[in-house]
């Protein structure tokens, strides 16, 4: 038997259960209390709260008060709020360790068995109480209904083509068993997108058919314009997407906007299960106003104070102007964090695009080497990152314990002579009057690179591209979209090629799972149909049919099976190898400096972080509930 290392274990031992006289209550909330509408604090924290002590973590105790201002792009980056939120069931501390968080305890037996400790008297936001019964509902009435979850259930919860067994022997206690080891399960919970295995039942039955009569459900349907009653459940449960107001969560804050509007609100969540020694409930800041701006305006923004706490939308070029801002006076500090991605910009050719002529192309590894040679990293990196940044393809970062210089490298010199002796060697020596090569059926190489059009840096580095691809006969086109657009035209097979970010997680450890240097996800644009056909158990999509594919989710499946370290160890390298071999994400740079803005008022930052999506869900592993404003009432007031 394992059990996960507990934060809390010495801090509850010291200060006991929570106590009326020992919490202090929020003045947020002081007039539902003294109205008698809302319970006082001793009775909204769980009688075991997860209890934070923050002088330990080399933190100060902070005040509840005061509004965060940040800024996002898109409506939809509401769901921004779940991931630095953090609130999981089980999450990662700065020290990458897996600890319990909305869970009072895990034990994990034999590596297959799963037993999760609930914390008594936790309630969701609304009050309810969160008990095992919302991880009933969501296994029996979401995951194994037909009609919600056509598919099964979600792949992460089958081992070895075995569905996992939950049962819930307590209103405390759930049991997660598969009869293979799964390794992967608990950071499949901490992750920034977690696999939620609960909802709140006592919300989503109303819109449910095996709990609500047909008429009332009619109805409902109706209102909403929808066709079915399976429709109206999926547009209602949205926990991650954090979009439906009425739904209730275990966030720290709770979406109060009651319109689609550019300005959102989310306000302390009453119920919250953390608190600090010193008696209070987290989040100290109470409310968190996201305004959707355009993703130009952010960094002008920001530089005009009108940020509390700014990242996303920030890049590497925005720094010159954020501490010239800074040092004229501004009310914030830019803070420069160490980036987790495997690669600041990778370019993806899609081995499943549609054309058969370029996939042919696309797949022939000369032609992915010949890309790779034929960029110029030394220039790009002078010319946006004033040689910050490091030079190379897409690989773990210096940090890991799995990085190798020599897949670093790979094919990641820029060497434009044996990037075309590449191409002559595919056969395709024909070219154009003005020196373009031509494809097998004779039309131009016009390699095709479609981008979110969100990063300036981006089409800078393309720019620089499209000169020293010229040299070895390739014409690039650069084609800006809007993300979700780029995204659905990937996964179709329409796009030839796509720019995004390397992999989320530039560090792993030998304990890391590797499957997404597999072909099993439709989210890494190279592969996008294998990864459909992997995620939907062959219903759509294709199979993979390339040998190093293959093998690549032969690795990935033996990692799994594998209990010995050296044994992961060796498969990670092998994995690693093959893709500094094959290019399939051809990676540029990685490590530039993240900008991060926030205000001088503003405690509990940390000054060096690593700006990361997975593992870290950026702010999230940071504990966003833990800042505050030195004097919220003077922050409010401003």
């Amino acid at each position: 038997m394992f059990r996960i290392l507990s934060l809390v274990t010495l801090c509850l031992a010291l200060c006991g259960p929570a106590q009326a006289d020992w919490l202090k209550e929020s003045s947020f909330w002081g007039t539902e209390v003294a109205a008698g509408d809302m319970p006082p604090v001793a009775e909204r924290v769980p009688l075991d709260p997860l209890i934070v002590d923050l002088e330990a973590k080399g933190r100060s105790y902070g005040k509840q008060g005061g509004t965060l201002r940040t800024l996002v792009s898109r409506s939809k980056d509401t769901r921004q709020m779940v991931v630095y939120g953090y609130a999981r069931l089980v999450g990662y501390n700065k020290d990458y360790e897996l600890v319990p968080d909305l869970l009072r305890d895990v034990e994990v037996e034999e590596g297959r068995r799963f037993i999760l400790h609930l914390r008594r008297g936790h309630r969701w936001s609304d009050g309810h109480p969160f008990t095992s019964a919302d991880f009933e509902y969501f296994w029996k009435h979401i995951a194994l209904n037909p009609e919600l979850s056509p598919s099964g259930p979600p792949q992460s919860m089958i081992v070895d083509d075995a569905p996992a067994t939950m049962t819930f022997p307590d209103a405390h206690t759930v049991i997660v068993e598969w009869p293979t080891p799964n390794p992967q399960f608990l950071q499949l919970l901490a992750q920034a997108s977690p696999l939620l295995i609960y909802r709140p039942a006592h919300y989503l039955k109303q819109f449910h058919a095996e709990f609500t009569d047909k008429s009332t459900l009619r109805k409902a349907i109706k209102k909403a314009r929808l066709r079915t009653w399976a429709a109206l459940h999926n547009d209602m449960d949205n926990l991650y997407k954090f979009d439906n107001p009425e739904l209730p969560t275990l966030q720290p804050w709770i979406n109060a906007s009651t319109s689609q509007s550019s300005r959102q609100l989310f306000v302390r969540n009453p119920y919250y299960h953390r608190i600090d020694k010193q008696g209070v409930q987290l989040p100290y800041i109470d409310v968190v106003e996201m305004t959707v701006v355009g993703g130009g305006l952010i960094a002008a923004k920001a530089n005009a104070g009108e940020v509390d706490l700014q990242a996303r939308g920030l890049d590497f070029p925005d720094i010159s102007i954020l501490k010239k801002g800074e040092a004229d006076g501004g009310n914030y500090r830019t803070l420069l964090w160490a980036n987790g991605a495997a690669s600041q910009i990778a370019i993806y050719p899609n081995l499943n695009f549609a054309d058969p002529v370029w996939r042919e192309v696309i797949r022939d590894v000369r032609f992915r080497r010949a890309l790779s040679l034929g960029i110029d990293r030394r220039m790009i990196n002078r010319a946006l990152y004033f040689g910050l940044a490091k030079e190379g393809g897409m690989t773990t970062l210096e940090a890991s314990p799995l990085h190798d210089i020599t897949n670093l490298y790979s094919w990641a010199i820029y060497y434009p002579a044996k990037a075309n002796a590449l191409l002559d060697e595919m056969g395709l020596t024909e070219r154009t009057p003005d020196g373009i090569r031509r494809l097998p059926d004779g039309r131009p190489m016009e390699f095709v690179v479609e981008t979110a059009g969100e990063r300036q840096e981006v089409e800078n580095a393309l720019a620089i591209i499209t000169d020293t691809w010229r040299e070895i006969g390739i014409k690039l086109i650069m084609r800006p979209l809007d993300r979700d657009i780029l995204r659905n035209r990937v996964y179709s097979g329409v796009s030839m090629a796509a720019v995004w970010y390397g992999w989320d997680n530039g560090i792993p450890q030998e304990y890391t799972p590797p499957e997404y240097l597999a072909p099993t996800h439709q989210e890494f644009f190279a592969w996008p149909k294998w990864g459909q056909y992997y995620q939907t158990g062959g219903e759509v999509g294709e199979a993979p049919d390339m040998a190093p594919a293959v093998r690549l989710m032969e690795l990935s499946k033996a990692w799994d099976h594998s209990t010995e370290r050296y044994e992961r160890e060796a498969i990670w390298r092998e994995m690693l190898a093959i893709h500094a071999d094959q290019q399939y994400g051809i990676g540029i740079l990685s490590q530039a400096p993240q900008p991060i803005v926030v205000s001088k008022k503003l405690r509990n930052v940390p000054e060096h972080g690593l700006w990361a999506w997975d593992p870290g869900a950026h702010f999230g592993i940071h504990r966003m509930d833990e800042f505050y404003y030195e004097d919220p009432f003077e922050q409010l007031i401003q």
